[in-house]
């Protein structure tokens, strides 16, 4: 069996929330060692969000698969001590922090790089470590809003809108962990690590197509078109008579000339409007009340097959329950069953794609705070007495497990891979 894609990387997950705590679960996912680093009296706000069962959070349960947990407060002298031998023995590390924060702590890149030029630095924030936004908070609902994203979004007559989710912070991890990969690649070239700059706003803005280029060129924005496009019509969501709802797309105009056939409209494809998406998305209403119509008077499973035949798009809108029912999910092994210390086995959307050579299981769900601190720590090189002193100071936190430690074979696994890149 080979190993797994990402087996030897090591990623230090110092971030909170989601934007740098997700990249760091795409890296593990793919077989990265990744080490989560919480503050012993506040760990990371991620854990109380969303829903739970008996007591425990469900979404770090994904969120935080994969890592070992790690409790250090980096503000004082003797944890910043700690987390430098940290990222001496690292690959990567993820931080969210403020800018300026890890400098006050003594944590900046020269000085985790120092013994360590080979180690990569991910700074994910919400405007980037320049300019007169530097400092403010971070939040993806910021980003969502000055990206253009809520402006585009809604009913032409309705308010901006936000998402029920955070896609800010969802498409930013995937832009840090591409760009964690890029700075690695180069590093194999140079021997160099290198700091990674990444704004949460900048990934979201750049899904929204060509608005800049758009209001250069044109000095118009896109409007708010609700679950229409003004690229392409049909296109919206459209009731069945049996109460479900489906998703028509017509981007391209084979596809289109499909749907009107399929509908019982083929005259509307010989007006001179319809030869194009755009002049479609003008006759909108048209379109909509012809294929509408024609959804209306069948069920979702009549709709699906029909279209199906005729080869157009269309798409079932999905409910958590319908996800995990799908036989095409189930092909693709989209969701896994994990086992988990407190649920038993619970399912889980697995990783993002699937590789021929590299693959890796889900090795465990996210864990509860500290719980690897005493194994981190030894393999840090770091004593039973040393580590009962640095808990005794409240520098580091999580359960005292002593014959974890004592079954451990010694400080090798992340001591011996200091200074790979020197």
């Amino acid at each position: 069996m080979n190993s797994p894609a990402l087996d030897g990387l090591t990623v230090i997950d110092a971030s909170t929330l989601f934007a740098g705590p997700m990249a760091a679960m795409h890296l593990g996912d793919l077989g990265a060692r990744v080490i989560k680093v919480e503050h012993p009296r506040r760990p990371d706000p991620a854990r109380g969000h969303g829903p739970e069962k008996d007591g425990h959070n469900i979404w770090w349960k994904t969120l935080g698969r994969n890592k070992e947990t790690l409790q250090l407060d980096l503000s004082g002298a003797d944890g910043a001590a700690v987390f430098r031998r940290l990222a001496a023995a690292a690959d990567v590390v993820i931080e969210n922090f403020r800018p300026d924060t890890l400098e006050r702590w003594g944590l900046g890149y020269e000085s985790l790089s120092a013994s360590n030029r080979g180690l990569v630095l991910a700074r994910v924030t919400g405007f980037g470590q320049v300019g007169p936004y530097r400092r403010r908070p971070g939040f993806g609902t910021l980003a969502e809003a000055m990206s253009g994203f809520a402006a585009a979004t809604g009913e032409p007559d309705g308010p901006p809108t936000l998402p029920p989710f955070g896609l800010a912070d969802g498409i930013a991890s995937l832009a840090t962990a591409f760009a964690v990969m890029t700075a690695l690649h180069q590093r194999a070239a140079t021997g160099r690590g290198q700091v990674v700059d990444l704004a949460i706003v900048e990934p979201i803005m750049a899904m929204l197509g060509p608005q800049i280029s758009r209001w250069d060129l044109l000095g118009t924005a896109q409007p708010r078109t609700g679950n229409r496009s003004g690229n392409n019509a049909p296109r919206n969501t459209y009731r069945t008579s049996d109460g479900h709802w489906v998703a028509v797309s017509t981007s391209s105009q084979s596809i289109a000339e499909r749907v009107l056939t399929l509908v019982g409209r083929p005259e509307l494809i010989a007006e001179r409007w319809f030869a194009t998406g755009g002049s479609r998305a003008e006759h909108a209403d048209e379109l909509d009340e012809a294929v509408g119509g024609w959804i209306a008077q069948r069920t979702r499973d009549e709709v699906l097959e029909s279209f199906d035949r005729a080869e157009a798009a269309v798409a079932p809108i999905y409910s958590p329950a319908d996800i995990v029912a799908d036989p095409q999910f189930a092909a693709l092994g989209t969701v896994q069953h994990v086992q988990d210390s407190d649920f038993g086995p619970m399912a889980m959307q697995g990783r993002l794609f699937r590789l021929s050579e590299g693959d890796a299981p889900i090795r465990h769900t996210g864990r509860e705070p500290g719980a690897d601190t005493g194994s981190v720590l030894h393999e840090l090189g770091y004593s039973p007495d040393e580590v009962a002193a640095l808990r005794a100071a409240g520098v580091v936190g999580g359960a005292v497990d002593s014959s974890t430690v004592d079954a451990l074979p010694g400080p090798s696994a992340l001591d011996g891979r200091r200074n790979r890149s020197a």
